[in-house]
């Protein structure tokens, strides 16, 4: 069986577990079991041994026990493997942006190219880095997961925000998020 199908067979047996939440990924200390292949491209591409994965579910699935553990890598985790998963930049793509309230009253939610919803604030910051003088945008999703946010939700986020001491950014459940030089 290969690691692929051993991966998907540990998934099923864990969803019908009756869990309906997500897989406790940060409770578990499987084996590492080394690479087998898996890569996540720039673009929110999920490749294995070189060959896209084009179902979606099974992208979800896999996306759903992703972690990246305090040595900087990011695995495939389930209870009895964990497998190591090349990331060329965030795991996940952030998509959307949603504004519910205004000023500093509001809540930005990011909605993520996996189906994961994210209310930003303090436990899920964003955070603005700069690529070649460019704006890249984050959002924390989970764990040490983020999203890198696209340019349209981006430019939505400059539409709604204010300038501070120099400085443009916006607020989300009740913390100020610096975007840049205003």
């Amino acid at each position: 069986m290969s690691s692929l199908e051993q991966v998907v067979a540990a998934l099923k047996a864990q969803a019908g577990t009756g869990d309906r939440g997500p897989p406790p990924v940060d409770k578990w200390n499987p084996v590492y079991c080394g690479e087998a292949g898996f890569e996540i491209l720039r673009d929110g591409t999920w490749r294995h041994e070189g060959t896209r994965i084009t179902r979606e579910s099974l992208v979800k699935l896999f996306a759903s026990i992703l972690r990246k553990d305090a040595d900087g890598e990011t695995y495939l985790v389930t209870p009895v493997e964990k497998i190591r998963v090349h990331v060329e930049d965030a795991p996940f793509l952030a998509v959307r942006a949603d504004r519910h309230g205004e000023g500093r009253d509001q809540t930005i939610v990011f909605t993520t190219n996996v189906g994961d919803v994210v209310a930003c604030g303090p436990a899920r910051p964003l955070r603005v880095a700069l690529e070649g003088g460019a704006p890249r945008p984050y959002v924390l999703v989970r764990g040490r997961l983020e999203a890198r946010v696209l340019r349209a939700p981006f430019y939505e986020l400059v539409e709604w925000a204010e300038p501070r001491d120099g400085k443009l950014g916006v607020w989300s459940g009740g913390a100020w998020f610096e975007l840049g030089a205003a």
